[in-house]
């Protein structure tokens, strides 16, 4: 056959698409609907690495200073700049005051112009939210006046809440950590550590998961109204066309509808492009200008979809007849064979295999083997379905009309309705594996604070210049506030710095109620001390322990200082035993009460607040939060929690959610185009039906079971897939096989709600479908 001859017989079919008929147009909207929302989500795939490195790139352009920079003379071209970032409603809100030392210091990114003190700039989405009634709290601690917003280089997202406000003497705050003087913004490319196998894996495999339900769409995008289509190719026959150029015409036509679909998912893509930059999806947002796909990728795309549709369609077509009095498809179909269904799902068992066991201590995963078994496997849920499906309606029978009618159409086109699910189940046992590889790595990316959040909740540290004790009476006073314990802690020597070996322990000094928070007492009043056993790394502290000793505490943040104060141990200090403090750790060295301390030594410890919150009451962080930035604005509250996660594994969970917020978006809309197509084939069956005196509400029924019955299987196949799948990938990284059913009925319902809302959708079109003048015809 020439190449010729196919591009004839393509175009033919491209030409029936389009002037055959309304049937013809509307099946080529349908299918090109279908198709663009799959094609916008590829697009959005393409964009992803550009738009995460051109956050990764304004993130490095605007950096400002690091922890033990150096600190730098002041000139005409430096800045002091201060970290003062702050939490609102769990939302982190970057904030950094300003204090230039010349005409020529540098300008943040996206800012014109210096703030004055006491004013600021702001992002856009910050001034929305300090507009609005949600921002009353935060307005309360950011006391400055808004003068101006941030330009987007100066921002990584669209909804990311930031302000640089004006300040004055910074510079006699610098530490080396919150507080520096720069020249420049940016700085040199931080190396970057390779992530271990198991994160890699994770990667890998989230791609894929969230690929595949698209690419499932749209090949049954393409064979939307199939059954009219062939109908009308039977016609060709008459006209002396032989079966393989009714193939060809059809895929022609398919074609079209595909490449209408390129243009579609185009427009989709570029308006989502746009509305993307009004929201926030689990902490993330962009800029439309973020967007922009690579241009290989895209054209990949756009030459394999239609290679899909043209594919998709002949292979459909194998199975069907087309003679010139008919389709011979209206007759009882050959019952599917199982053996071949299943070689899918154990290539892809056989590709993971040799990697079982490997861990994160044997090297990477392979990238091939992982990438080919994973994609057997979900596509063995399209081959299996079918199957699955005639297996079990074909025993199905007794029951209410709306149960008969139902049954005995999936029993005449059970794989019509096999396909309207394929990309439902394909999705959910992605993530049900997924969700499994996630819970049974978490906990070597999970590891214990050691705070103990029964005790306190909250963590104040009091800078230097600001009295413990007011700022402890201060937070008392506030509201959903239980208890705030204050301890001063320092470090102790055994010889004036500068020297180069030194035993040393540490200073707590508190009142007696809060002392015992950390030792048990044996008794306390005011002007006791205590020396401390059994603390951590307390070797140094029986060492110390002298009556007469001088020990020498440590001034400022550099203890190699000369400018250090003595304290001389007394005859008798009482012995006490460390515990646990609320922070996990069992304290070393010394204990004194207010009394114990000298007063010139007072001036040179750090102050540390321990809050007991009631979180019960309203907003009860925030209040604490408040209080602390009145204290000093550079004081920020830690919130203590049991555990933490790695950035890295929190960020790959992150893109999962968002990833799958797109593809179950692009479900709902699909399966609702898809349910839409179906019932238009059936509308004069429908029709006819009401006219003979069927009840609507027999017939709404009927096409709800219609829908529940393949859903339900779909999603009874899917878990059994993917917690194979998941018990493989755990196996792959040398962990326990722990099935997490609360997350595998999860995401079975999250995909049972989204058919359910599809399916209310199409109830009002199937009402209207219903009428006896649908019976009409031209």
């Amino acid at each position: 056959m020439s190449a010729g001859q196919w591009a004839r017989d393509l175009m033919m079919g491209t030409r029936f698409a389009f002037a055959g008929g309304r049937e013809g147009w509307v099946r080529a909207v349908l299918t090109a609907v279908g198709v663009g929302l799959g094609v916008a989500l590829l697009l959005l795939t393409t964009a992803l690495p550009n738009a995460l490195a051109e956050r990764d790139r304004r993130e490095e352009a605007r950096r400002d200073h690091t922890y033990l920079q150096q600190t730098m003379p002041a000139a005409d071209d430096t800045l002091v700049i201060a970290d003062v970032d702050t939490t609102y409603l769990d939302r982190q809100v970057r904030g950094r005051l300003l204090d230039p030392d010349g005409a020529r210091a540098p300008l943040p990114p996206g800012v014109e112009e210096f703030p004055a003190a006491g004013a600021m700039v702001v992002s856009p989405a910050l001034k929305e939210l300090l507009d609005s009634d949600r921002g009353e709290l935060l307005r309360e601690r950011l006391p400055y006046d808004v003068v101006g917003t941030i330009g987007e280089q100066g921002l990584v997202g669209s909804r990311e809440l930031a302000y640089y406000a004006g300040a004055e003497g910074l510079a006699e705050r610098i530490d080396r950590s919150m507080v520096a003087r720069i020249d420049a913004f940016g700085g040199p490319d931080q190396p970057e550590t390779e992530l271990d196998p198991v994160l890699l894996l994770l990667v890998l495999v989230v791609f894929v998961v969230l690929l595949m339900p698209v690419a499932v769409f749209i090949a049954a995008a393409v064979r939307f109204g199939g059954e009219r289509r062939d109908r009308r190719l039977a016609a060709l026959r008459l006209v002396g066309s032989d079966s393989r150029a009714t193939r060809r015409i059809a895929a022609g036509e398919a074609l079209a509808g595909a490449l209408l679909g390129l243009v579609l998912g185009t427009g989709f893509f570029l308006i989502g492009r746009e509305v993307a930059a009004s929201f926030e999806v689990f902490g993330v947002s962009v800029f439309p200008s973020y967007l922009n796909p690579s241009p290989l990728l895209a054209l990949l795309v756009a030459v394999a979809v239609p290679a899909a549709a043209v594919l998709v369609t002949l292979l459909a077509l194998r199975g069907v007849v087309i003679e010139p009095l008919g389709v011979v498809r209206t007759a009882r179909p050959a019952r599917r064979r199982l053996w071949w269904r299943l070689l899918l799902p154990l290539a892809g068992v056989g590709l993971l295999t040799p990697m079982i066991g490997q861990g994160r201590e044997n090297g990477t995963f392979n990238q091939y083997l992982v990438t080919g078994g994973v994609v057997c496997l979900l596509v063995g849920v399209t081959a299996l379905l079918p199957w699955f499906v005639e297996a079990v309606v074909s025993r199905l029978g007794a029951g209410s009309l709306s149960w008969q009618l139902a049954v005995r159409r999936l029993q005449l086109n059970s794989g019509a309705a096999a396909r309207m699910v394929n990309g439902i189940a394909v999705a959910v046992a992605g993530a049900i594996a997924l969700q499994m590889l996630f819970a049974g790595v978490e906990d070597d990316y999970t590891e214990a604070t050691g705070y103990d959040v029964s005790r306190a909740q909250m963590q104040v540290r009091v800078p230097a210049g600001v009295e413990l004790p007011a700022a402890a009476a201060e937070l008392e006073r506030t509201e959903g506030v239980r208890q705030v314990h204050a301890l001063s802690e320092g470090y102790l020597y055994d010889a004036p710095p500068p020297k180069e070996t030194m035993l040393g322990a540490s200073l707590t000094v508190g009142d007696c109620a809060t002392l015992r928070e950390v030792a048990e007492l044996p008794s306390c009043r005011d002007g006791d001390a205590f020396v401390l056993s059994g603390g951590d790394y307390d070797e140094d502290t029986a060492a110390l322990n002298e009556p007469g000793r001088k020990l020498y505490l440590e001034a400022g943040e550099d203890p190699g200082r000369p400018e250090a104060l003595s304290w001389t141990l007394p005859e008798e200090v009482k012995r006490a035993h460390a515990i646990e403090d609320p922070t996990g750790s069992r304290r070393n060295g010394f204990l004194m009460t207010p009394g114990a301390l000298p007063e010139a030594m007072a001036e040179e410890l750090r102050g540390e607040l321990y809050l007991a919150v009631d979180e019960s009451v309203p907003y009860a962080l925030e209040h604490v939060r408040n209080a602390a930035a009145g204290i000093n604005p550079m004081t920020e509250p830690i919130t203590w929690y049991a555990t933490e996660r790695s950035e890295r594994f929190d960020s790959i969970r992150t893109g999962l959610f968002v990833g799958a917020t797109a593809v179950l978006a692009l479900i709902g809309a699909s399966l609702l185009v898809s349910q839409l197509e179906q019932l238009r084939e059936r509308r004069k069956l429908l029709s006819s039906l009401v006219a003979f005196g069927t009840r609507r509400r027999t017939l709404s029924l009927s096409v709800l079971w219609q829908t529940a019955v393949p859903i339900g299987l779909g999603l009874l196949l899917a878990s059994a897939v993917g917690v194979t799948l998941g018990a493989v990938l755990l196996r792959m990284t040398a962990t326990s096989v722990r099935v997490d059913w609360p997350s595998v009925l999860r995401m079975t319902g999250i995909g049972a709600a989204v058919v359910v809302v599809v399916t209310l959708l199409s109830l009002p079109p199937l009402l209207r479908m219903m009428r006896p003048d649908g019976l009409r015809t031209e």
